[in-house]
């Protein structure tokens, strides 16, 4: 049975669009936007509070997939992103352990995370992209127009529009032929 759950989570909800999934806003102010005739399931986060996910109409978001978002993911119209997904904008954690020895405590202690210690780069998924199942999209990326990711792929660089993308690390297999796109 297909539902809207967390639907108040949401700052703009597009018509007909179906949410299965989990919302966390860790912080008051995170935005989420989903446009019309979405299939959305998975988890979706806000890190801080000027996190801004922003997802286009007609999308589909697989099962146990994760949009972590710290800064800004933007995923354009058409764009289908399969099961067992992961796009996250940043690093999580630092890499230097002194900033990062105390992340635990903080978020024991109610803090959360200093995201000021942190890598972070926006993503952006163009129109029409496809990305296979297990995916990995790291920060700073762009998925360009009608490129097709292939599944177990993880995406460090940019993918040209209309590529084919495989590996890991994720590297141009081939273009797209004119009538395939």
């Amino acid at each position: 049975m297909r539902h809207i759950i967390n639907s108040s989570k949401v700052s703009n909800l597009g018509a007909k669009t179906i949410l299965s999934c989990r919302i966390e806003r860790r912080r008051k102010g995170g935005v989420i936007q989903v446009g019309k005739d979405c299939v959305i399931s998975g988890l979706l986060i806000t890190e801080r509070e000027k996190s801004l996910i922003s997802i286009g109409g007609n999308v589909f978001v697989g099962g146990n997939t994760i949009i972590d978002c710290v800064e800004q993911i933007k995923i354009e119209d058409d764009v289908l992103i399969s099961y067992g997904c992961l796009l996250a904008d940043s690093d999580n954690h630092s890499i230097h352990y002194g900033s990062r020895k105390n992340d635990l405590a903080d978020w024991r202690n109610g803090g959360g995370h200093d995201w000021s210690t942190t890598i972070t780069r926006p993503i952006h998924i163009g129109k029409g992209a496809w990305l296979g199942a297990r995916v990995m999209i790291l920060k700073g990326v762009t998925v360009g127009e009608g490129a097709v990711v292939g599944a177990g792929s993880v995406v460090s660089k940019d993918v040209p529009p209309f590529t084919i993308v495989a590996g890991n690390p994720a590297r141009v297999v081939r273009e797209l032929d004119p009538d395939e796109r």
